[in-house]
């Protein structure tokens, strides 16, 4: 997050996590998606280093990594706060007072909509549609979801979530899941459609439950 200290590489566990990844895949690059969420997780974004670490452990150049953690609006290159606050302006929201609800966000946080403050809490940025649609004007923190949402519950929401009354619910920024995966098959064998691979004439299917682990 803006301001904390960042791990230029991926840590041990986190390499672990990543090869725990690979292995679900006939083809490792598939594995690249997964894997930038745990790179985010570790730092609540994405930082050069550990881009170019996730292509060691795929295999492909930093520019390829780059090149698909770009395109993802989950995904983030340059720094943000520790709380992501997406408000939602479509439609539903437009009707119930989202561009208000907005406004006042920037009032209460003394930023622009793209802008982080200062100390590097939050980071408020304006969203399309996030599906919470009966309960508009809504926004997200960390996509985690809040609805109905006022100037005064939205000032209590930053405060709640400034002083830690939150974090149970809400983990820093970067973090999708703190359920780490203990079941599935781990892609053992060769990619389909190779010699000797389950899709050929002569393959045999192989799968093992992974390690407990997971994105």
């Amino acid at each position: 997050m803006v301001g904390e200290p960042v791990v230029a590489r991926l840590t041990p566990e986190n390499v672990r996590r990543a090869k725990d990844l690979i292995g679900l895949y006939p083809q490792s690059r598939s594995a690249l998606i997964p894997m930038l969420h745990v790179a985010q997780e570790q730092d609540g974004w994405l930082t050069p280093e550990a881009m170019e670490h996730v292509g060691e452990l795929l295999g492909i150049t930093p520019a390829e990594v780059y090149g698909t953690a770009s395109f993802y609006d989950m995904l983030f290159t340059e720094p943000v706060g520790r709380h992501l606050v997406s408000v939602c302006t479509n439609l539903a929201c437009l009707l119930n007072g989202g561009v208000e609800l907005l406004e006042h966000a920037e009032a209460s946080l003394g930023i622009a909509a793209g802008g982080t403050t200062h100390d590097g809490e939050f980071t408020l940025e304006e969203v399309e549609c996030i599906a919470f649609c009966g309960a508009a004007p809504c926004l997200a923190v960390n996509w985690r979801f809040f609805g109905s949402v006022t100037a005064d519950t939205f000032d209590q929401l930053v405060d709640d979530l400034r002083t830690g009354r939150l974090a149970d619910e809400v983990p820093p920024h970067g973090t999708l899941c703190r359920v780490r995966r203990n079941v599935g098959l781990t892609a053992t064998g060769p990619a389909p459609g190779s010699a000797g691979s389950p899709g050929s004439a002569t393959g045999t299917a192989t799968a093992t439950n992974p390690p407990k682990d997971g994105a």
